[in-house]
């Protein structure tokens, strides 16, 4: 064995050839990596270029360009002459807010959000506590029934709602009348409209928030539940001490995603009441949405950006809030 040691070092040794293409690869490597390097990023933005250009012409153009919309006085007639338009800075942002229609919209969609989002979250998340541990059998077909509103198109369930919230012939108020009870125009009264979207919204959206908080609360260890109930603690205290916290990641995406779509509501109003009665449950989309309608563009993209900030505010607010502290 140290013969062949020492004669395969003699051998290394005497090979000069070898240490040249050695030393020729060290010196050509680097140029080959930096060909090949080349290549895959051209590859890369060959493959990347189709979604480029249709980021850039169907979602970062149309940003910008409704930014600077908003800063003019563009309104329908100006579309054949788009470069006549006066820039005006923030004056439609103040006349927005001078505008007791849209501060009422704003006010409707501040209700709509600080009473349904909690609401939403509240009932996910009872939903998920029932499923995970008092619903024993027929779990899948509940789980199926909470979740089939959300997959249902929103305009198909707000024209069975206003069906059924008819004031002569709907059933709502048909069923109340066998209890001797007068019911009332929901859609069609300052009092009930607003509330009537709200449960709504709580119907439809309560199942997403069921399903997210129902996979938070199977991911809670049991080690630590068991540990909770021998330290003496009670069904309560295990619910609050030790899985409410495990579910703040949950939680945290569930109010993001159900506030922004909250502040965007507009299909509820759209189709059933049109933001009546008396813009009683005209909200700031829709208020967008009409001054888009009535050629007011520079209004329009001005509530839209109005929208964005709120959403941007609080989508910052619940990350402060619901994070997790560790």
């Amino acid at each position: 064995m140290p013969t062949s040691t020492v004669a395969g070092q003699g051998t290394k040794k005497s090979d000069p050839g070898g240490e040249r293409s050695a030393a020729r690869r060290r010196t050509v490597s680097p140029r080959l990596r930096r060909a090949a390097q080349g290549r895959q990023s051209r590859a890369a933005w060959t493959l990347a270029a189709p979604f480029l250009v249709l980021f850039l012409a169907f979602m970062l153009l149309p940003v910008v360009w409704s930014m600077l919309m908003s800063l003019t006085d563009t309104q329908s007639a100006d579309l054949r002459t788009p470069l006549n338009v006066s820039f005006i800075g923030f004056d439609n942002y103040v006349r927005l807010f001078e505008d007791e229609q849209f501060v009422h919209a704003l006010r409707n969609t501040a209700v709509f959000v600080l009473v349904g989002l909690p609401l939403t979250l509240a009932a996910g998340l009872a939903a998920a506590v029932v499923l995970n541990s008092g619903i024993r059998r027929f779990r899948a077909l509940f789980r199926v029934g909470f979740y089939l509103p959300v997959i249902t198109s929103v305009v198909a369930v707000a024209v069975v709602w206003k069906t059924l919230l008819e004031p002569r012939a709907g059933l709502v108020n048909t069923v109340l009348a066998w209890f001797g009870i007068d019911g009332p125009a929901w859609l069609a009264d300052t009092r009930f409209a607003l509330p009537v979207m709200i449960v709504m919204a709580v119907w439809r959206n309560l199942g997403t928030v069921m399903i997210i908080m129902l996979a938070g609360l199977q991911s809670v260890p049991r080690s630590l539940m068991e540990a909770a109930e021998l330290d003496g603690a009670g069904p309560w205290q295990r619910f609050w001490g030790v899985t409410f916290p495990l579910l703040r990641p949950a939680l945290l995406l569930t109010a993001v995603t159900t506030g922004i779509g909250y502040l965007q509501f507009f299909d509820e109003p759209f189709v059933m009441t049109d933001g009546g009665p008396l813009d009683s449950t005209l909200s700031a989309t829709l208020y967008a949405y009409k001054q888009f309608g009535n050629g007011n563009y520079e209004m329009a993209t001005a509530a839209g950006y109005v929208v964005f900030v709120l959403i941007v505010a609080l989508t910052v607010l619940q990350f402060r809030v619901l994070r997790d502290k560790d």
